[in-house]
């Protein structure tokens, strides 16, 4: 095999020579940018001379979530911080937590970030402005990566398949309750993502064309995650229907939900959640919960963080763009 020399890197960077030398030997007075080009380039050819150590970091990719208080947000956030550490040190993976309740501030951070990006992974809301500008990052150039909900169909998606997530509850809370008359109810966080409403769009559906004459899904409650609205929310779902059989939590309002259930004493009602952590499995184990669905946030960062690098032309193997399987775990294969 030949040996790959400056002038391949070079052509594969879309550089002159010259550019490339002062980029491997750390001369200095070349653009980030450009020597992120002749990284790559050099990469992806193999080429064997290291890099100088003024170039660690070069390569940035910034991850954007939400709402780091919460069981699913901390074990992905958790997971980056792992697969941060595994990686040469010419990658950084830069964490930012942005907040959700103001689209317009978390589209202006998107557009102007306070460092240079080299990938882009964002759980982002479905709004305008922020659709805007994860849009208008991508047509920068760079890999930008969907986490989690998918606003921007045209877009790279890491994560479940929420649609079928929903037609999963709605399957086994109508069919392991074959029989029994009743109601179903879901609650959400809001309207704000489009995993959410994938979710009960699939619940719905599969309830209109499954459920019994008998059983009827009669309300969507929205609750933004808090364990006060849940209450609340609920409270007065089951004054409006004193036969709800089953609830649906679409969103991370899982504490809430089981106090609210608690209250019932003596009322058995089929509920369905999402996110296995330790409050959920002990939900199962006391059989308050009947089923959690665990979208594994670990397998979402890892692929995510694959998808990037290989968009950059770093990693030179398939990374799925299937989605990741969703696990259904009960009392039973805890």
């Amino acid at each position: 095999m030949a040996k790959v020399t400056l002038r391949d890197v070079a052509r594969e960077a879309g550089v002159g020579t010259a550019t490339v030398e002062r980029v491997v030997n750390g001369r200095g007075g070349v653009r980030s940018e450009t020597v992120e080009k002749v990284f790559v380039a050099a990469s992806k050819l193999n080429y064997r001379h290291s890099l100088p150590e003024a170039h660690r970091g070069l390569i940035r990719i910034e991850v954007i979530l939400v709402r780091p208080e919460t069981s699913f947000y901390s074990r992905m956030n958790e997971a980056f911080e792992r697969i941060a550490a595994s990686l040469d040190h010419s990658i950084v993976v830069h964490r930012t937590f942005a907040r959700e309740n103001d689209p317009s501030d978390f589209a202006h951070y998107i557009a102007n970030p306070k460092i240079r990006r080299s990938a882009l992974i964002v759980v982002a809301p479905d709004h305008p402005d922020v659709l805007k500008s994860v849009r208008q990052a991508s047509e920068l150039g760079i890999p930008v990566i969907q986490i989690m909900t998918r606003p921007a169909a045209d877009l790279l998606y890491v994560g479940i398949d929420n649609y079928a997530a929903g037609r999963t509850a709605a399957y086994y809370m109508s069919r392991m309750q074959t029989g029994k008359k009743g109601a179903f109810v879901a609650l959400c966080h809001s309207g704000a993502y489009e995993n959410h409403k994938e979710r009960i769009r699939g619940f719905s559906a599969y309830l209109a064309e499954h459920a019994e004459a008998e059983q009827r899904f009669t309300e969507v409650m929205f609750d933004f995650d808090d364990e006060h609205n849940t209450m609340e929310l609920l409270r007065h779902a089951f004054r409006r229907h004193p036969n709800v059989i089953g609830i649906y939590s679409a969103g991370g309002d899982n504490i809430a939900v089981a106090a609210a259930l608690k209250e019932l004493a003596g009322r058995q009602v089929f509920w369905v959640g999402h996110e296995l952590t330790a409050r959920t499995r002990n939900y199962l184990r006391e059989g308050i919960m009947s089923i959690v669905l665990d979208q594994a946030p670990e397998i979402q960062a890892r692929r995510s963080i694959d998808l990037a690098l290989n968009k950059l032309g770093l990693i030179d193997v398939d990374v799925s763009t299937e989605p990741v399987r969703f696990l259904t775990v009960t009392a039973e294969n805890l």
